[in-house]
């Protein structure tokens, strides 16, 4: 979608007139039906005049292309500026620039990720140069009209108000920067040389027209550097049902009709290879050119399959194929072919960083793709809001008048292969009364640990022979050191053990980041994931009396919004949200003590509890 398109000429005419913002305005409510916040108005004012001033030369020609706020097709994404032409060669270009009235940034320890002000506080947001470079990779890739013609884009970000302070140029960034160079305020005068080396001739606006209609689907380029990424990686070779399952839905897919909407629920416990059928999914249906995403509620999944497909941590030309679950409020009906979401049961009702976005995200999503592929483990909701279940997919499906298909992964690949691991965890934690009343350690390595300081330095021998062992915990410690990075989360004083949550350098590349044994993970980047062992902290949110497992939700920690808002909803309906809130506290731990794919090793403060543990295990 473009919001105002003119040539050069005509834009610095309406630059003339003190009015460009009500111009800009006008054509943004037209285009979208809304109206714009006053802050924005004010940033296209001064923004906007700052590039006024770099195309004031006659050497960029008048005729040349100016698009302001292009909203690229199928995403919320918007660029900023963009100038387009032909260069000294006759080869179409277009400049796509990123602008920014910043004059401070902070630098974090995370991959494109700065601080700055957003509205009133400091708020971590994209390096410009980052954002800029993921918009380009995103036309460049999907866009059919701009591979297939072999249009020039060229990347760059404008801090037309930031005085280098070393921080925005720091040498951290420098992949990005060098990707899209990064102009401030003294660069006018390169900027816009930097537009002159790629725009020479004009092209009556007719450029960005093209690209905005052209077809959206992942170039053959891109379909091979993930399908190559794939035959490489032996953790996501198939196995079994895994491979029927997978074979079942290319069909439903290929041979189903234009016109026909498609709902596919899989349904999978720990460790049945969930995602790795979601990923060779995506990139079979990106190799058959279908407009294919990844689609996942936690960052975790995302960032580390991407991680486990390129072999590096920072983005790359593959990370445009996974989205969050909350990127579909605004999308027309069937503008994705397929979109395969992972970790189903996380689906939350309303999107946005504060939850007031859209309606519900099933229906979203169901909304935009003509084939949605949901896989799902309802035994693995952990948080209030966490809605999706078959039932509620079904309910959506019907409404959208798509035909429902469901299968079913039953092999189990974690915990040693061992089902009756699970089994006795679903019987232990009465989650499901099953006949395993005893755990035969001899077919998986599960210990109870006496001491929590023991159970870390087990961790940390484990973790040196391949980067695959780490300790997670219940949520029931506060996250103090978010705030004072010198200070220790998960503090147990009489074990003399102090670490931190995993929620600060690492974020959600944490199971796989080299030096992340030394912080505790959550469940909200360990779910979905897996490794060789975890150590698993159960905090006093779950203890055994008499043998009987009781749940305490006063014990999380108030930074944890799992169960959030639970003791109003006590108030209104208190049998009904009791029972949900010790369910959700039962399948955080049965989820964390399913991601170890050799062993799983415990620790509880409580003697009565690790007695207990102790006593369900054979021999």
């Amino acid at each position: 979608m473009i919001v105002y398109q003119q040539k050069k000429s005509d834009f610095l005419r309406d630059i003339l007139t003190n009015n460009i913002d009500g111009i800009i305005e006008s054509a943004y409510l037209k285009a979208t039906n809304r109206h714009v916040p006053e802050a924005e108005k004010r940033s296209w004012r001064e923004s906007l005049q700052r590039m006024n001033n770099v195309l004031l030369d006659d050497e960029i020609p008048a005729d040349s292309g100016v698009t302001i706020e292009f909203q690229i097709p199928q995403t919320t994404k918007r660029i900023d500026f963009i100038i387009s032409g032909r260069n000294s060669e006759n080869i179409e270009h277009a400049v796509l620039i990123e602008l920014k009235q910043w004059q401070e940034v902070k630098k974090t320890a995370k991959d494109g990720i700065v601080e700055t002000f957003i509205g009133k506080s400091m708020k971590e947001t994209t390096h410009p140069c980052y954002q800029v470079w993921s918009y380009y990779a995103l036309l460049k890739w999907f866009n059919a009209a701009v591979y297939e013609r072999d249009i020039q884009l060229k990347p760059c970000a404008y801090l037309h108000n930031y005085s280098d302070d070393g921080v925005i140029t720091d040498n951290f960034y420098k992949p990005y920067i060098e990707k899209a160079p990064l102009f401030l305020k003294p660069d006018n005068q390169k900027l816009r040389d930097f537009i002159k080396k790629y725009i020479t001739y004009g092209d009556n606006t007719e450029l960005m027209y093209v690209i905005d209609n052209g077809k959206i689907k992942p170039s053959k380029h891109l379909a091979d550097i993930i399908g190559g990424m794939l035959k490489r990686n032996v953790e996501f070779a198939m196995i079994d049902d895994q491979k029927v399952v997978y074979e079942n839905v290319l069909a439903s897919i290929k041979h189903g009709k234009e016109d026909e909407k498609v709902v596919i629920i899989i349904q999978g416990g720990p460790g049945t290879g969930k995602t790795v059928v979601a990923i060779n999914l995506l990139a079979e249906l990106s190799k058959l050119g279908l407009n294919s995403r990844y689609v996942s509620k936690n960052a975790a999944p995302r960032s580390v399959y991407q991680h486990k497909l390129t072999g590096q941590f920072r983005a790359s030309e593959i990370s445009n194929f996974f989205s969050g679950s909350g990127a579909f409020v605004d999308s027309d009906s069937n503008v994705f072919d397929v979109l395969i979401v992972d970790e189903a049961h996380r689906l939350n009702e309303k999107s946005g960083l504060y939850g007031n976005l859209g309606e519900n995200q099933i229906k979203e999503i169901i909304h935009a793709g003509r084939v949605s592929v949901f896989f799902i483990d309802e035994d693995q909701k952990v948080t209030l809001k966490d809605i999706g279940d078959a039932e509620e997919i079904k309910k959506f499906a019907s409404t959208a008048g798509a035909k429902v298909t469901q299968l079913e992964l039953t092999s189990q690949f974690r915990c040693n292969g061992s089902d009756g691991y699970l089994a006795w965890l679903d019987n232990i934690l009465e989650i499901s009364e099953t006949a395993n009343i005893k755990l035969d350690v001899k077919e998986f390595d599960f210990k109870v640990f006496d001491s929590a300081t023991e159970l870390r330095d087990k961790i940390f021998e484990l973790n040196k022979h391949d980067n695959k062992a780490r300790l997670v915990a219940g949520y029931c410690w506060k996250w103090v050191s978010r705030r004072n990075p010198k200070q220790y989360d998960v503090v147990i004083p009489e074990e003399n053990f102090a670490m931190k949550w995993n929620l600060a350098s690492d974020g959600s590349l944490w199971i796989v980041a080299k030096e992340s044994v030394n912080e505790v993970g959550c469940i909200h980047t360990c779910q979905g994931l897996e490794m060789d062992y975890v150590g698993v902290i159960i905090g006093p949110d779950l203890l055994v009396r008499n043998g009987k497992i009781l749940t305490d939700p006063s014990k999380r920690a108030s930074s944890d919004a799992s169960i959030k808002g639970y003791k109003s909803l006590m108030q209104v309906r208190p049998v009904e949200t009791a029972a949900q809130v010790e369910t959700i506290i039962k399948n955080t731990y049965r989820t964390l003590m399913t991601r170890g794919m050799k062993g799983c090793y415990i620790y509880s403060q409580d003697k009565e509890t690790r007695d207990f543990f102790k006593s369900m295990i054979l021999g």
